[in-house]
């Protein structure tokens, strides 16, 4: 029997050796994170050319670790040396071909090259390493990598978050590379509240982590655009060549229409990567919108110089355009890249969103289910996808150029008077801007807000717009929908848009389009459109009027609500401005000069005057308004400081030296009414109607001295004030109501009949104005506006039916026997033993009979 090769003594010496080497590794291994650990830090404030050229060195030097190979890869990335990228990746998958991280890097790589076969390749690698490495034994940002690369194989989004991302966090709560990618899905599902979430935890745990800030711009990109800024200049704070973000910068300067400072953050860009396909895309957008035809091709042609068939280029050019309502120009252009990659899913929504807006709605519904059977996670076509079931019961009214789909039981009710008013704004719109309308309007009125929300923006929870116009669909809330507004102006203002966004080929910017339908609101009628309000007044003085060359920037990054109203009243004065200066015609030359593609300050400059003079003009315009704002009201209102405004008696001493200060005044009324001593508030109250006759906003002197006529027992009074409130005001509902009620205790049925109109331009679906409609124009004698009020009423659910299909028999007795028997059949269906029914029935002859 042969003993043992070694002694114990050598074992152990063995086993020290062992030892040895392991700690010795350990050392190697943590010496070379740190070392690289260091690098990637000056990688994420931009130091590309300095850490490649430190990764090389690395490599030349026979650095071993992974992490310079990735990090060489990376930053030829960034610089756009595409090639080398390719070539880099091929040299590291030699001697390693089983790091994730690599392989993710290298599809990356390939696919940047437009090698399909090889960025295939790595995934198929992936999947296969995956399916028998247990992820326990991975490090976070490896079963990030892995993640990744399942989403890209077709893996369910929910899985990858929980199983993969989530995962990489419990096992290490630092993995930086986790927060990101959480961010991300949460992004490309349109879930933005939870990728601000994740990015500002992230931010919480990190600091200032340049990718970080960037996400977090991203989630803020559709809701809250002075956030995003902040967050990209976060971002730039800590690397100026992070490109993502200067590409996001860019895009939001080309929302802005600063065209100019786009391009400048475009040159920033190409000066770190001169192939960057995001920035040549977005300079073809630049040069799509300042018609420079020939120009785009050239810009596309660079984007796609190393991937040519990249759908992201087209996709990304197209969602431009439609963000700048070019709707048709972008379908073209999502078309191309589902030529590219017909399983593009980007492109496909944009497509449908794009055909929706164009009318195209067969195929536009089409698509959305498409994606939605596809990727059951993206918000966007699934909130389209049951909108198409809600709105596959709606009615379409038709007129001549015109279809209005609405909710059956409203078009039902008061769908007659939207397409009536619909078709005045038509034919005056049409005529006074010499535009022939080819094809039918498509007006949708949608019931609910949040329905509404989804067939404008794609998702619910937009909120502050009544009605949007995409060029011929236009989209917009029903009365039911939203708080009291008058239909009618909002309908009048957004067929506006429809013929001038029709004259321009929907080539010009917000600002001039919002202006001209706001003052053809004013024009059509006294009390539509916007007022000078002392709110605006004090901006105006203030220094907040923007320069005309600026106002569409007012529309995008408005800092409260109250600044975009004010951007809507300084457009419409702009316009006001135009046309006094220059006239109408001068108003149509720039809208015709818009449709060739013409720079608007160049049109302006053209057909009203230099914009430095127009400006200035306009500026002194606008303070002449501002100052014209009830010339006797004493506008100074001190600080909490200076005056308790809770202090009655230090009011009281401010109003003695400041006699006509509204502020003063409305406090001192405002003690009484809360106290209810309604004699006290009268006197300051009339004194505010008479220094400003005009304020008719929420919580005016009108509606609270009403209130006290009312409390006193002073009718008359309570009438007068009443009456001169609901002239001033398209929307005040509570004085029509009021003043409807007093005419009906007064059997004055003509006050009746004209408040019952006015309160039904605000919310016609309510039915006891219906009813009173219909009693006070029989007792005016006036069957043919009685008979549809009570047909109206009808269809609300009133509480005494049988009442009105009684009254409606009586009224069509003459004119429409049969439909008078119908109603008098339907009075006694519902009470048998209803007298005046009976023998209204016994007057009627039977069938075949003449009367």
């Amino acid at each position: 029997m042969m003993g043992p090769l070694l002694d114990r003594s050598c074992y152990r010496r063995v086993w020290t050796l062992v030892g040895v080497v392991l700690a010795l590794g350990e050392m190697a291994t943590a010496m070379a994170a740190s070392e690289t650990g260091a690098v990637w830090e000056r990688f994420r404030t931009g130091q590309y050319e300095t850490c490649l050229a430190t990764a090389q060195q690395a490599i030349k030097d026979g650095a071993y670790s992974t992490q310079w190979r990735l990090l060489e890869i990376e930053s030829l990335l960034a610089l756009g040396r595409y090639p080398e990228a390719a070539q880099r990746a091929d040299a590291a998958l030699r001697d390693s071909r089983t790091d994730i991280r690599l392989l993710r890097l290298a599809h990356t790589a390939y696919q940047q090259n437009g090698q399909a076969a090889p960025a295939a390749e790595m995934l198929g690698m992936i999947y296969r390493i995956a399916s028998y490495r247990r992820s326990e034994y991975l490090s976070g940002q490896e079963v990030v990598a892995l993640g990744q690369s399942l989403l890209l194989l077709g893996v369910e989004p929910r899985v990858v978050l929980e199983n993969f991302y989530n995962a990489a966090l419990r096992n290490d709560p630092n993995c930086r590379e986790a927060y990101l990618a959480i961010g991300a899905l949460a992004l490309a599902k349109q879930d933005y509240k939870l990728a601000a979430d994740r990015y500002q935890d992230a931010l919480q745990r990190f600091g200032d982590d340049p990718d970080v800030h960037y996400g977090l711009a991203q989630a803020f990109y559709h809701s809250d655009r002075q956030a995003m800024v902040a967050a990209l200049d976060a971002a730039l704070q800590v690397n100026a060549r992070h490109v993502p973000a200067l590409i996001l910068r860019a895009e939001h300067q080309i929302d802005a229409e600063d065209r100019t400072a786009a391009a400048k953050s475009l040159d920033r860009v190409f000066a770190i990567n001169p192939w960057y396909p995001d920035a040549w895309a977005y300079r073809a957008v630049l040069a799509h919108l300042a018609n420079e035809a020939n120009a785009v091709g050239g810009h596309r042609a660079k984007a796609l110089k190393y991937w040519p068939t990249n759908p992201r280029v087209d996709y990304l050019i197209g969602r431009k355009l439609s963000q700048n309502y070019r709707f048709a120009e972008s379908a073209a252009c999502q078309r191309q890249a589902l030529r590219f990659d017909a399983n593009y899913l980007p492109a496909k929504i944009q497509l449908a969103e794009d055909l929706l807006r164009l009318g195209d709605e067969q195929e536009g519904w089409t698509l959305a289910d498409e994606v939605n059977k596809k990727d059951p996670y993206n918000v966007e076509a699934y909130n389209l996808v049951n909108l198409h079931k809600t709105m596959s019961g709606f009615t379409t009214l038709t007129a001549e150029g015109l279809l209005v789909k609405m909710d059956q039981r409203e078009a039902a009710i008061y769908g007659d008077r939207v397409v009536e008013l619909l078709a005045q704004a038509r034919t005056a719109l049409s005529e006074k801007y010499g535009l022939k309308l080819d094809t039918p309007a498509i007006v949708e009125l949608f019931p609910s807000q949040q329905d509404f929300a989804v067939r404008t923006f794609g998702m619910p929870g937009v909120e502050g717009f009544l009605g949007v116009c995409f060029g011929k669909v236009v989209t917009a809330n029903s009365p039911r929908a939203a708080p009291a507004f008058n239909w009618q102006s909002m309908l009048w203002h957004e067929f506006c848009h429809v013929v001038t966004l029709s004259l321009t080929a929907n080539k010009m910017p917000r600002w001039l389009s919002e202006g001209i339908s706001v003052y053809e609101e004013s024009q059509r009628h006294p009390t539509w459109g916007q007022q000078m309000t002392p709110e605006y007044r004090r901006m105006i003085l203030g220094g907040e009027l923007t320069p005309i060359g600026g106002l569409s920037a007012a529309f995008l990054s408005p800092k409260t609500p109250l600044h975009l109203q004010f951007a809507y009243y300084e457009a419409a004065l702009v316009v006001e401005f135009f046309v006094a200066r220059a006239g109408v015609d001068a108003l149509k030359a720039i809208l015709a000069d818009l449709a060739q593609g013409r720079e608007i300050n160049a049109a302006i400059a053209q057909h009203v005057g230099p914009l430095d003079q127009i400006e200035k003009e306009f500026a002194a315009l606008a303070r002449q308004r501002a100052q014209s704002l009830a010339p006797g009201v004493d506008w100074e209102q001190p600080s909490p400081e200076q005056v308790d405004p809770t202090d009655p008696e230090a009011v009281a001493q401010w109003l003695s030296k400041h006699p006509n200060s509204y502020w003063a005044l409305g406090l001192q009324a405002a003690g009484p009414l809360a106290d209810r001593r309604w004699e006290q508030a009268k006197a300051p109250l009339q004194k505010m109607i008479a220094l400003y006759p005009q304020q008719v906003g929420r919580d005016n002197a009108y509606q609270r001295l009403a209130e006290v006529h009312r409390h006193l027992g002073e009718t008359k009074e309570e009438g007068q004030v009443l009456v001169t409130w609901a002239g001033l005001s398209s929307d005040a509902a509570e004085a029509y109501l009021r003043l409807l009620e007093l005419g009906w205790e007064q059997e004055n049925w003509a006050q009746v009949v004209e408040n019952a109109e006015r309160y039904l331009t605000v919310y016609p679906l309510l039915p006891t104005m219906y009813w009173r409609l219909g009693r006070a124009c029989e007792e005016l004698g006036r069957a043919d506006a009685a008979v549809p009020a009570y047909q109206r009423l009808l269809l609300l659910d009133p509480a005494d039916p049988v009442d009105i299909h009684y009254r409606l028999a009586r009224l069509l007795q003459e004119r429409d026997p049969a439909a008078a028997k119908r109603h008098v059949l339907e009075a006694l269906a519902d009470a048998p033993r209803f007298r005046a029914g009976h023998k209204l029935l016994l007057t009627m002859p039977a069938q075949g009979e003449s009367q």
